[in-house]
Formats: structure tokens, C-alpha cells, sequence
């Protein structure tokens, strides 16, 4: 599916915006067409209504915007012994087995069916994260032979630093990926 297709849009959109979709439809439908064909162009609202429903579920299951906020900021005001062990215990949660790698440019390797991960968040709270340390933890990864390397942020990481990640196959977590990472365990 394109990208950029009405379906894609409404599925990246909120709840509501495909719900005003159906509507615009059913009262077309039930305005332009001739009595006997208004229930098939009301039928063209289904395939709306299901993508509707399937993201007021999803928007259901997540963090509300206050909880995410509020578990970014209490790891904002952590000191790293307790945000490291906050990480360890999310991880731990999620099935990794998970070995702390002091004075390297990770800060954790992760385990689990047979892949590694290497994590570097040391520099969580920094306002700013170029591409310097992505350049570091990419190298250690390489010389570990990691298949994936995750850098963790709560400020600003630079378009330049993006873009080097994207196109090294470094994920970058922060935000609400990172709140929903560390929001049971805060």
C-alpha cells in the first residue's frame, strides 16, 4: 500500500478522522443516490468504519499523552544508577538476558534467541545528541558482531544524526517508544 493512499493516511491518523470519512458518506450516499442504491453506497463506508475502529483500539492500548510524559520525566530526573537499572529491569521484562558493559561506548548487551543487541543510553539526558556517538556505538557493535545497535535519548537527536542512523541501521529510542519501554517499571 502507498504510503501516501487515503487508507495509509487514516491509519497513521486519529480515530475520529476516519469515523468523519463514514459520515461523509453514509449522508452522501444518503443524499445523492436513488432510494434503491443508497444501502450499496453506504456500503463503501465498511472498509472506513474497520480502520476507524481498529485505531480507536490501538489508540486504546497505548500510553495516554500524560503518562508518557510523565514516565520521561521522572527518567529525566534519575540519576544513570537508577536509570540504567530501570533499563536492565524493562528489558529483563521483555525476555532479554541482559549484561552491563561498563566503560564502553554501549552501555548493555542484550540477549535473546540467539541475537545481540548492543544499547548505549548514558547519554540519555543530553539537550542534543549529534552523530558522534552513534559513529562509537556503531564501532563497537561492528567489532562485536552485533546484529542490532540502539541509542536512547530524551533530547533532540540532530536531523544529520538521524539521517547517519537510518542509513547505518542504528534505532534510535526515545520518546514514546522509551516511555512505553520504561513506563511499567518507573
Amino acid at each position: 500500500m502507498s504510503s501516501n493512499s487515503l487508507y495509509a493516511v487514516l491509519l497513521r491518523s486519529p480515530w475520529w478522522a476516519s469515523m468523519l470519512v463514514v459520515l461523509v458518506i453514509v449522508l452522501a450516499s444518503g443524499a445523492l443516490l436513488p432510494a434503491q442504491y443508497r444501502p450499496f453506497g453506504m456500503l463503501a463506508a465498511l472498509p472506513f468504519l474497520g480502520i476507524g475502529l481498529y485505531r480507536a483500539w490501538q489508540q486504546g492500548q497505548g500510553p495516554n499523552s500524560k503518562r508518557v510524559a510523565q514516565a520521561l520525566e521522572r527518567a529525566g530526573a534519575m540519576p544513570w544508577r537508577e536509570f540504567s537499572a530501570l533499563l536492565q529491569r524493562a528489558y529483563e521484562h521483555q525476555g532479554y538476558a541482559v549484561t552491563p558493559l561498563p566503560g564502553s561506548a554501549a552501555d548493555f548487551k542484550l540477549t535473546f534467541s540467539g541475537r545481540t543487541i548492543l544499547v548505549s543510553a548514558k547519554r540519555w539526558k543530553a539537550a542534543a545528541h549529534g552523530v558522534e556517538p552513534l559513529r562509537e556505538l556503531l564501532a563497537t557493535g561492528r567489532s562485536q558482531d552485533v546484529d542490532i545497535c540502539v541509542y536512547i535519548s530524551l533530547g533532540e537527536v540532530s536531523a544529520q544524526a538521524q539521517s547517519f542512523a537510518k542509513e547505518h541501521g542504528v534505532t534510535l529510542v526515545s520518546g514514546q517508544t522509551l516511555a512505553g519501554l520504561i513506563l511499567n517499571h518507573v
